[in-house]
């Protein structure tokens, strides 16, 4: 090839890499806009479904933790969905005054913190890792706040409808997977499990995925319509909404023993 072919050659491959990373910079500034604007994490195909025509959404999204590292607001990937956060370690900073209609009481946090890492679980389950009953009341707070769904129907007897946490689950507790959870050794550090720990004592490895598991059939359409419970409704298995009194209004399962002695 003679040196003006070569220098032709150059120029093209030059030119082609120029507009290869003009396209990108505009698809990161896309995606940045995307993100921003948008009340929810967005998966990929629907940020590159925006993007222009060969640009790589792998590429594009790179480049946006590339770019927000370091800086007050980072772009982070929150069970497969993208969004932009304010750092964690800028946390302490950030000061929210927030409205709360209903703090979660006792019981809520721990059938919360036992769908998180026993899930897919049913309510039976629940209250017999709990040891006592668990009110449907409970479980549909838990619903409202939008971090636990209903999953399927567990293949036994009486088909329970089984329970697992959603993707606003872990994008309040700054939690990029269900992996992400702390296992024993954490909560030993922090302080959460104390004294002696029985011999064999784990943690479960939870699955938030989609898809069934083999045990569990799809909801039926009525169970997406399932009415919240009555307020009083002597059916809801007892008021365990409340931190105060709990143990007197909840019934004890532990070895077929009822809650009043």
């Amino acid at each position: 090839m003679s040196k003006d072919g070569n220098m032709l050659a150059i120029a093209e491959r030059l030119h082609a890499e120029l507009a290869q990373a003009r396209d990108l910079l505009e698809g990161v500034r896309i995606a940045e806009a995307l993100l921003f604007a948008s009340a929810e994490p967005l998966a990929e195909d629907e940020i590159a479904a925006r993007l222009p025509a060969g640009v790589s959404v792998e590429k594009v999204m790179e480049e946006m933790v590339r770019a927000y590292s370091g800086r007050g607001v980072n772009c982070v990937c929150i069970a497969g969905r993208w969004a932009l956060r304010t750092a964690h370690d800028l946390s302490d900073v950030l000061v929210r005054e927030v409205q709360e209609p209903r703090k979660l009481s006792r019981a809520a946090m721990e059938t919360l913190a036992i769908i998180a890492y026993h899930q897919p679980v049913t309510r039976a389950e629940i209250e017999e890792i709990r040891g006592v009953s668990t009110s449907k009341g409970t479980l549909d707070t838990l619903i409202e706040t939008g971090w636990v769904r209903l999953r399927g129907r567990r293949r036994s007897p009486g088909r329970p409808v089984t329970y697992g946490t959603t993707p606003n689950f872990l994008d309040h507790f700054g939690l990029e997977q269900i992996d992400d959870l702390p296992g024993l050794e954490e909560l030993k550090g922090a302080g959460f499990i104390e004294g002696r720990i029985p011999p064999g004592m784990s943690i479960p490895s939870p699955s938030d995925a989609e898809s069934l598991r083999e045990d569990e059939d799809p909801l039926d359409d009525s169970d997406l319509f399932m009415p919240l419970p009555i307020e009083g409704d002597d059916d809801e298995g007892g008021d365990d909404e409340g931190d105060e009194g709990e143990g007197e209004d909840e019934e004890d399962t532990r070895d077929g023993r009822g809650g009043s002695a």
